[in-house]
């Protein structure tokens, strides 16, 4: 594969890329302070500790960084948060890039998921019941509750939960994190067990989200008999799901009797995209035997488009770009709603180095999707090979609405370089490395881009670059307390 591909798992210790936001609109001058701790702890402090925790735990477990997926998600837990009784409270949804089949909410909106979910979750209603899990822990702030009862402090706990799901997703061989996961192993397990009445009122509020939401309810208690299921068979061994959402036969007996109450009989067809999606995962787990893949699907009753665009991925892996490109076309056509059809055929293109191409085709999604974020990062990172500046230009636009995605900073700042603007370079790489908790390394960044943005005269630029170092400073403190 050639270093363009985006369609593939990444796994770094030191330099992590972090997670895409849902929409963000503010620029990137008004990235949130983690350092202000004003208000309730329910809400401006679990923010405020939610957000300095994933920067935290970018830096020491790998990210799945792909957009297609990314958006995906994103909409998925768009469509569940209006009934979700998340308030005001944005979610960041994080990909692991872990076989292990997990799921999880830390305080503040932070979702994680881990790849391997992808492949127990046989549809789109199965895999979003544990999102509505999630976000009903989220909703009814058990973590702060919590530390209400049991007058924790809760910066050890934060840091405790940081070192369990590092740990459990595969990045515990870093020496720090695993000295954190054994002083704190017991207030870890207190923390990430949460208890029964918790996991209640998760299940309620999840199978009231997904009745409103016009997915099927009955799901959540599918998707859980499946998990224990699987926990038998792997014995000692059981899903990392299980270990912190503790399931009886009881729970699932009183999940299933609540979600027929919840039944509404107004279950919309999800249509192909989990199934085109859960191929794209899938397939990433397992690139040296897509066999494996096509067999789960057909298994699982898979949409038949599902299996044709599985080949077409093949194929492009394989550097077989015009067959995966007329697959591509060829889907798109028979489902033209389905967006992720024409940007994986520009994906394709792009990683065969078709730049131009990749262009045109992102160009075409864009006239009628002028928002889809794939098309938009696609199209940016095609231009970074033929004309730096217009591809400068794009990202900064992204930088404004995806202020959390670490890709975009990244992208900016070589896309800076090239067109001589050593200032945003400076900046962009600084915004990067502290989205991924390197904070030194982001101040040094910004000290260098201030010192050129003197010497350009842009005034502006260094007033901004001068607030946000402020605001690094700030992340700094919080994130001392998990280290």
């Amino acid at each position: 594969m050639s270093r363009h591909t985006r369609f593939r798992c990444i796994i770094t210790a030191a330099l992590l890329l972090g997670t895409a936001a849902l929409p963000i609109t503010s620029s990137a001058s008004q990235l949130p302070t983690l350092g202000d701790a004003t208000g309730s702890f329910s809400s401006q402090e679990e923010f405020r500790l939610g957000r300095a925790w994933l920067r935290e735990f970018r830096g020491h477990v790998g990210q799945w960084r792909d957009p297609i997926t990314q958006d995906y998600l994103e909409s998925l837990v768009a469509r569940l948060l209006p009934n979700s009784q998340l308030g005001d409270i944005t979610p960041i949804v994080t990909l692991v890039s872990s076989r292990t089949l997990n799921a999880f909410a830390v305080p503040g909106g932070v979702i994680g998921i881990n790849t391997g979910l992808f492949a127990w979750a046989p549809d789109q209603d199965a895999f979003a019941s544990v999102l509505a899990h999630e976000m009903g822990h989220l909703s009814q702030h058990h973590f702060a509750r919590e530390m209400a009862r049991s007058e924790r402090a809760q910066l050890p706990t934060m840091a405790a939960m940081l070192a369990g799901l590092v740990v459990a997703a595969g990045g515990g061989g870093n020496l720090g994190v695993a000295t954190m996961a054994g002083t704190q192993a017991a207030a870890m397990q207190s923390q990430l067990s949460y208890s029964r009445r918790y996991e209640q009122e998760a299940d309620r509020v999840g199978l009231q989200a997904m009745a409103r939401s016009n997915m099927d309810p009955m799901a959540m208690p599918r998707m859980f008999a499946t998990m224990q299921r699987l926990s038998g068979m792997q014995g000692n061994t059981p899903p990392e799901f299980l270990l912190t959402h503790p399931m009886t036969q009881s729970r699932l007996s009183d999940t299933t009797s609540l979600a027929q109450q919840y039944q509404t009989g107004n279950v919309s067809d999800p249509g192909p995209e989990y199934d085109l999606i859960r191929a794209r995962a899938m397939l990433a787990m397992n690139m040296s035997d897509p066999t494996l893949v096509r067999t789960r699907l057909e298994q699982d009753n898979a949409h038949p488009i599902a299996l044709r665009y599985l080949d077409a991925l093949n194929d492009s892996i394989n550097q077989r770009t015009d067959q995966a490109l007329a697959a591509f076309d060829q889907l798109a056509q028979e489902a033209p709603d389905v967006l992720m059809l024409p940007a994986s055929a520009a994906d394709a293109a792009l990683d065969a180095g078709r730049r131009e191409e990749a262009i045109r085709r992102c160009e075409r999604i864009l006239r009628l999707t002028p928002g889809y974020y794939p098309a938009q990062i696609i199209q940016a990172e095609a231009q970074l090979g033929i004309n730096p500046m217009t591809a400068f230009k794009s990202l900064r636009t992204l930088a404004d609405t995806h202020a959390e995605d670490p890709d975009v900073w990244n992208l900016l700042s070589e896309a800076a370089g090239r067109s001589n603007r050593e200032d945003w370079g400076h900046l962009a790489l600084a915004e990067q490395l502290q989205l991924k908790g390197d904070i030194e390394g982001g101040l040094e960044q910004l000290s260098l881009a201030e010192k050129a943005s003197t010497q350009s005269g842009d005034y502006t630029l260094t007033s901004r670059i001068r607030e946000r170092r402020k605001a690094f400073n700030q992340y700094q403190q919080t994130l001392e307390k998990f280290r």
